[in-house]
């Protein structure tokens, strides 16, 4: 029986991906977020806060990346986007390259989002919307956000952080989210690009707490079977 072939990781890895990135990952709806407060939850090195500022999205971003300097982190996050293109060129045959087109491409896609995240980073206000913190433990108030969104954590490194973890993680995510607003996960998948084996155990608990979550389709083809999201909505009060 052939062996299956997974991207190796060891420790969580920093990532910087494109406000574009996202709205293919949640299928997210720019002139719906206008105004809005939206919180980027390990997100590292990302753009989408810089990004979405800039179009008048009022995004925040939450990762213990934050307690690092601007030089470290780009020293930190060039290297790490040498690391990511090493081992894809040994995997270029497992992943759909529809929208990133080659390695090459993936990686200049990584670093421009870098350069655009050090930008603003490294502006007067950032401590404004840049917080060190960790999941499941978030620096903000009770119903804070509007929309709240974590990307390639959650779930993808199941064999790092156990159910415990998950759902408590969950639960600060929508804790900050207010009544009326909406979580949103991506993908569901660990790193075996298998679905998240212990999804219907947090669904349960989410839904005997009276929430509603359900799978949404993806418009991100690269990870086989990443082609969905979660979104998971809280109720209104009264």
């Amino acid at each position: 029986m052939e062996t299956k072939r997974i991207y190796e990781q060891a420790g969580v890895a920093m990532t910087s991906r494109s406000y574009a990135e996202y709205e293919k990952m949640f299928m997210l709806q720019t002139e719906d977020l206008i105004g809005k407060r939206v919180l980027d939850v390990a997100g590292g090195a990302s753009s989408f806060t810089a990004d979405a500022r800039q179009i008048g999205i009022l995004a925040e971003a939450a990762d213990p990346l934050y307690a690092m300097s601007a030089a470290e982190i780009e020293a930190h996050g060039r290297a790490e986007i040498e690391v990511v293109a090493t081992k894809m060129e040994k995997l270029t045959d497992v992943y759909d390259w529809t929208y990133y087109g080659s390695v090459e491409r993936h990686k200049a896609g990584r670093i421009a989002a870098l350069e655009r995240f050090l930008a603003d980073y490294e502006s007067s206000d950032q401590a404004k919307r840049y917080y060190a913190a960790a999941l499941p433990e978030l620096p903000f108030e009770h119903s804070s956000f509007d929309f709240v969104l974590c990307s390639h954590f959650l779930f993808l490194y199941e064999a790092q952080f156990d159910f415990e973890f998950h759902l408590a993680a969950v639960k600060e995510l929508l804790r900050v989210c207010k009544p009326g607003g909406e979580v949103r996960i991506y993908p569901l998948l660990s790193f075996r690009t298998e679905e998240y084996s212990r999804l219907a155990d947090l669904l349960d608990e989410l839904a005997g707490n009276g929430f509603f979550a359900q799978k949404g389709e993806a418009n991100l083809p690269f990870l086989p079977n990443s082609h969905e999201f979660l979104s998971i909505s809280k109720p209104r009060l009264g």
